[in-house]
């Protein structure tokens, strides 16, 4: 028989959790049982991969101890695991023993949460420990309060050994009406998903990529956009990208393009932005005479207004201080 005990706490020397577990895997051992433990604070990194340990064993010990309220973060985010990637068929008969040990008030609304939590995955609850400590010494002092925790420590290893048929819960039915549409995964795939998942440097590189994607169908999109109806380049990047300022000012721009002769006007109208390409001429407090090349550098964040400006790629005339509010209210994110 093997047994896992997952240990929810901090490690901290004062918590009598970790006495009660020591006594449990004790008594395991002593009944010839194969115990593996698990401290999740020592690895919170991998706690998602965490959930693929269970298949290896015919029961668990959930222990975590109540400091001021709940079960904690690190059995939380292992039951989400659980959830998310555990083998259901295998947690399905699978008994798990729950252990709470309180220094403040809640040991059995703590209780109750990991006892619903596990049946709602699927898993068979027995009987546990649940206890409030006052004084740390005296509770790993008293030789009743151990003979307790023996005798249930051996209650577990009969039901696990003889895989006792319990009568059945509502939770299925709740499980059923919370479940999302579920992904086709195997076992395998579910147990490998969690291992990238729990892996930081990987979640950190998928992230920059899908970004990096975004951003680059983005620009192919408005590129395509713009091909099919000249009329619209550049106003979705504007649109997009413009952050109103917090003063509601009023102020406009002519951007001449000297390749294709057109004039795009932007205006913002007391924070309200407005653009379009005009055919007229326009009295604006910035007149710019620039290329489309220097404009898709600016809205694809390779540089700024004021950056072609200086650069010489861009010729003005008009209130110079405007060329750096442009850039303050259109922020352009950079395209790889």
């Amino acid at each position: 028989m093997k047994i896992a005990v997952y240990y929810g706490g901090r490690g901290v020397i004062e918590d009598t959790t970790i006495y009660v577990v020591n006594k449990l895997v004790e008594v395991f051992q002593e009944l010839n049982v194969q115990v593996r433990r698990y401290n999740l604070y020592e690895q919170k990194n991998e706690i998602a991969a965490l959930s693929g340990s269970i298949k290896e064993v015919d029961g668990v010990v959930l222990a975590v101890p109540l400091e001021w309220y709940g079960i904690g973060g690190y059995m939380q985010q292992f039951l989400d695991a659980c959830w998310l990637y555990a083998d259901k068929k295998k947690l399905q008969n699978m008994y798990m023993m729950p252990v709470v040990v309180a220094t403040t008030c809640g040991e059995r609304q703590a209780e109750i949460a990991l006892r619903s939590s596990w049946e709602l995955l699927g898993g068979k609850v027995t009987d546990g420990i649940c206890t409030f400590v006052e004084n740390q010494v005296e509770f790993e002092t008293n030789t009743d309060y151990a003979k307790i925790i023996e005798e249930k420590a051996e209650s577990f290893y009969r039901t696990v050994s003889r895989k006792e048929i319990q009568l059945p819960t509502g939770w299925g039915l709740v499980k059923q009406s919370i479940a999302t549409v579920p992904i086709p995964l195997t076992p395998q795939e579910s147990e490998d998903l969690s291992k990238y998942v729990s892996n930081d440097k990987y979640v950190k590189r998928q992230k920059e990529d899908i970004e990096e994607l975004s951003q680059m169908f983005k620009g192919m999109l408005e590129k395509s956009s713009a091909g099919m109806n000249p009329k619209m380049e550049f106003l979705a990047s504007l649109r997009t990208n413009y952050h109103a300022p917090e003063e509601k000012i009023t102020v406009s721009y002519t951007l001449h393009f000297e390749d294709n002769g057109r004039t795009l006007l932007i205006e913002i109208k007391e924070g309200k932005l407005f653009c379009s390409y005009t055919e007229e001429a326009v009295q604006a407090d910035v007149t710019a005479r620039l290329t489309r090349t220097v404009m898709e550098n600016i809205v694809n964040g390779r540089v700024t207004f004021q950056g072609a400006f200086m650069s010489g790629d861009i010729t003005a005339k008009g209130d110079f201080k405007l060329l750096r509010q442009f850039d303050m209210m259109f922020r352009f994110q950079t395209l790889v």
